[in-house]
């Protein structure tokens, strides 16, 4: 019997994975605008955030929680972390017991600086939580592009069920057990995404933007092995991997915010114009904290939190790098 999912959010991730997972088993996407749904369900399209795709025509979309949830085997989240509580919370009332929900938001909350499969613990306690991550920008897998991500559980037996829920034509599925570690990737890499950004806008070149990838590696691993991460999930899809397409793509939201602010425009000018969340200078403000919760330096992450809190340039950041004396490589900073 074919698991049948819930998909929580329309934008444009949501909708990318409920089309795919669309190939493999019924879903239902719950999305808060009506005009969304109704444009889901007559017309199979979602212009709004997917401009050039063609959703399948299986998919059905709901307004109505109850609807999207009820009676399903697996619950995806796809809600910006800041919303992501509040939705689970919706949630709570019509999901049956033990049923898995998988994030796909790549964020930290910023109250609590929780991760989101911490908050599925916290919300819906016994029900196994777990991540979808990776490189993957959801436009060019809706166009056909092949693409690689990772599904993070602990329990062996449900993740390799949902291997086959998510996988389909291009788009591989990986299994990882360290889900603290790939979420944290997920995460991590929007800050590192946004000064790659502002290199890009200041006209920096490709050695700078190679430098400021690698030792936001660094500092990326740094970071998560000491939230319990483990070393290697770094170096694969949910660490490397997806700070390469993050930091390198005209289409990632984090890369452009750090570009605009290269060009020389404010934060509060750029954010206003994104009709699409940001997630890095969002979880700027708990990244730092979590830094400095476990006593990790982060040079790099720590000069993207003073710009987007408007407290630096991108110039001044840069040269603040600059002025941090270099030791040996497997150093911190």
């Amino acid at each position: 019997m074919k698991l049948k999912a819930g998909l929580m959010g329309g934008g444009s991730w949501g909708t990318t994975v409920a089309a795919l997972v669309a190939r493999n088993a019924p879903v239902t996407l719950w999305a808060r605008k009506q005009e969304t749904v109704d444009e889901i369900n007559t017309h199979h399209t979602n212009k709004r955030f997917l401009p050039d795709a063609t959703l399948p025509e299986q998919m059905i979309a709901t307004t109505d929680i109850e609807e999207a949830i009820a009676g399903m085997d697996v619950i995806i989240m796809g809600i910006p972390s800041q919303a992501f509580r509040g939705v689970l919370e919706m949630v709570r009332p019509h999901i049956r017991p033990w049923v898995p929900v998988i994030s796909l938001s790549k964020g930290i909350e910023l109250e609590t600086d929780m991760r989101m499969t911490e908050i599925i613990d916290d919300v819906l306690p016994g029900h196994p939580a777990g991540v979808l991550t990776g490189p993957n920008l959801a436009r060019e897998i809706m166009a056909g592009y092949a693409a690689a991500s990772v599904i993070a559980m602990e329990d062996e037996v449900i993740v390799r069920e949902l291997q086959k829920l998510f996988s389909c034509g291009l788009f591989r599925i990986y299994t990882n057990h360290d889900v603290i570690g790939c979420e944290a990737g997920g995460v991590l890499k929007n800050i590192i995404a946004i000064a790659a950004g502002m290199g890009d806008g200041l006209g920096a070149g490709d050695n700078t933007r190679a430098g400021v990838i690698t030792r936001g590696l660094a500092e990326i691993t740094r970071l998560g092995v000491a939230m319990g991460g483990e070393p290697q999930t770094f170096a694969g899809l949910a660490g490397m991997g997806d700070l390469i397409a993050t930091c390198t793509s005209s289409q990632s939201r984090n890369r452009t915010v750090g570009y605009e602010l290269g060009r020389g425009r404010s934060i509060q000018e750029i954010i206003d114009e994104m009709f699409m969340v940001a997630e890095g200078v969002k979880s700027a403000p708990a990244v730092m904290a979590l830094a400095d919760k476990y006593g990790v330096d982060m040079p790099i992450a720590r000069e993207v939190f003073e710009v987007v809190q408007g407290n630096s340039t991108p110039q001044q950041a840069f040269r603040g790098l600059l002025r941090t004396a270099a030791g040996a490589e497997s150093d911190p900073g």
